[in-house]
């Protein structure tokens, strides 16, 4: 399929400046962009960024000046775009501000009042509200008399500017140590028009990528079904793999399925159901759903260029873990009727139309052959062979060649006969597809993968595997604190580094050692406050083998109403 022809942004289309930016003002714009982006392949899509962008370094262009560089036909413009409009545009200087504010003090008692700010600010350029107003003024006006000392809020604006100009660099500063730490090669200065190789991702800029498109309706988007299943120690869970026959802009979302009593854990706080994307070709890190909403979402926007990826689920186990053995009562999963006929029980059918609905992948409310396969191999390890099918086909109705849920249960209840009444195999069933034995579905959690894209008219996502991925998790969970997260010398011991990514519904702690012999450490998160972590124990020890890193904590809160507040201390262990 040809690629769409996209519309060129306005900037990119007009000559470039003569000559190359100074080395100052790129290392300015690439503070203020990395500030609010990830990379710099990634592109500004509305002009309220690009002014913020524009502030951020200290100039305040106005509503005329801003329409030359953005206009009615602009869509984008890439960071090349914006070191362009920062080489024309000169930084704000106080002069400049005193001579916009003398205009508006009429009396030029070199104060403004409130009434005053309010008619400019809510006349021109980008307009504002009475209340933001009067907080513009609340902030400095430190004898609370509605007047607004302009000399003053001058000097502030420059101050703020300019600590903010420091901060971004100082960021800028540990992100290049960050990337040589781990190999990773810094844009030159003649590099940064290049997008990145093959995503770049947004899910946690400042400037609002990570919330959901609001045109999600006119996206092609494809979705499936899966779960969450607890086995033995480990955590298995269906992959999918997502081809993308475009270059486009996609939103991913995942998130828990309220079917019998999974969805969520016993406190009544959701399963978190969160998403790695992986590439294909050589498993390494791309992305990662970092925003959740009330509902327990999660979710990332991205753009991606086409290819095949890895969607791979992940749940920490802070919520969804073994549970505790208690004396329960078996429920009955049959009866027997007149003539000793085998009949299921009530609680048995509705734990079955459970166990359909999340083998039920595409939620068309019937069972292909594929699912089915899944399904099989999930309770039997094995494969559904042809003769096994043809035994379907044989003695059950089939709609469109597939498997109805009244079908599914005629199944169940064959075995049941076969079995004159045994019901371990059954018990087996159920208990692979995460039931206890009072039929409550609690050591498993179907969840729903959505995805849209933008550009891509005919994206295809279908189910690879349903698997332990643990390796390819913790190795991406890894990939995710080094290039998220903060790091931090060990002080202890030469070529040690913690990594502590934290948001405010998750914390990753990981660790990461670089020389040549193994190393223990004690993780402390004792003093975490509303905390849970995956290993059960705030205080945890873990071994580090020479040159390789290791996940310490996932952490989540344990009550989703309150804040997260993590405080974790290290020690070397002999």
């Amino acid at each position: 399929m040809s690629r769409r022809s996209s519309r060129p942004s306005t900037a990119s289309s007009r000559p470039r400046t003569a000559g190359q930016p100074s080395r100052d003002i790129y290392l300015e714009c690439q503070a203020a962009f990395l500030g609010h982006y990830d990379d710099l392949g990634d592109k500004i899509d509305s002009k309220e960024d690009l002014i913020l962008l524009l502030q951020q370094t200290g100039r305040n262009p106005t509503s005329k000046s801003v329409a030359k560089y953005w206009t009615p036909r602009t869509e984008s413009m890439t960071f090349e775009d914006f070191v362009d409009v920062c080489s024309r545009e000169p930084v704000t200087s106080e002069e400049e501000l005193l001579k916009a504010f003398h205009k508006i003090d009429l009396n030029g008692d070199g104060y403004i009042s409130l009434d005053e700010l309010y008619k400019i600010m809510t006349t021109k350029g980008e307009k504002m509200s009475k209340d933001e107003v009067k907080d513009i003024i609340d902030e400095v006006d430190e004898n609370k008399d509605g007047k607004l000392d302009y000399k003053e809020f001058a000097k502030m604006v420059l101050s703020t500017t300019e600590e903010y100009k420091k901060l971004a660099l100082r960021n800028l500063e540990k992100r290049e140590k960050n990337r040589k730490l781990h190999g990773e090669i810094t844009p030159r200065k003649d590099d940064y028009s290049k997008p990145s190789p093959r995503v770049s991702t947004n899910s946690i800029s400042k400037g609002g990528r990570s919330k959901e498109p609001t045109n999600l309706k006119d996206w092609p988007m494809v979705q499936s079904k899966g779960t969450f299943f607890l086995e033995d120690s480990s955590i298995i869970s269906h992959v999918y793999t997502l081809n993308l026959t475009e270059d486009s802009d996609v939103w991913i979302s995942i998130q828990p399925l309220k079917i019998g009593e999974s969805g969520e854990a016993l406190d009544g706080t959701f399963i978190d159901t969160a998403l790695f994307v992986i590439y294909e070709d050589d498993n390494s890190f791309v992305a990662f759903t970092e925003t959740k909403d009330i509902r327990g979402k999660y979710g990332l926007r991205c753009n991606m260029t086409k290819g095949k990826y890895l969607l791979i689920p992940f749940t920490t186990g802070c919520r969804l873990k073994p549970k505790k053995e208690t004396a329960m009562k078996e429920a009955k999963l049959i009866m027997k009727e007149k003539g000793d006929k085998i009949v299921l029980t009530r609680g048995f059918k509705k734990a079955l139309e459970d166990i359909f609905e999340m083998a039920d992948l595409d939620g068309n409310r019937l069972l292909s052959r594929e699912e089915f396969n899944w399904y099989n191999m999930r309770t039997s390890g094995e494969e559904v062979a042809d003769d096994e099918w043809s035994v379907v086909e044989d003695n059950i109705e089939l709609d469109k060649g597939q498997i109805t849920l009244a079908g599914f249960i005629k199944l169940n209840e064959m075995e049941a006969e076969d079995n004159e009444g045994d019901t371990e195999d059954l018990w087996i069933t159920l208990s692979a597809m995460g039931f206890n034995k009072s039929l409550l579905l609690d050591e498993a959690c179907p969840f729903l993968l959505k995805v849209y894209t933008q550009k891509c008219s005919d994206p295809e996502l279908e189910v690879s595997a349903l698997k332990s991925n643990k390796d390819t998790l913790d190795k991406a969970s890894c990939q995710l604190a080094f290039t998220k997260g903060e790091a931090k010398k060990v002080k202890a011991i030469k070529d040690v580094m913690i990594y502590q990514y934290i948001n405010d519904h998750r914390a990753l702690i990981v660790v990461e050692n670089k020389s040549k012999t193994k190393i223990k450490m004690s993780l402390d998160c004792s003093k975490t406050r509303n905390g849970v972590s995956h290993t059960g124990s705030m205080l945890g020890t873990v071994t580090v083998p020479a040159q390789t890193s290791v996940v310490g904590h996932h952490i989540l809160p344990l009550n989703d109403g309150s804040d997260l507040n993590v405080i974790c201390e290290e020690s070397v262990l002999k």
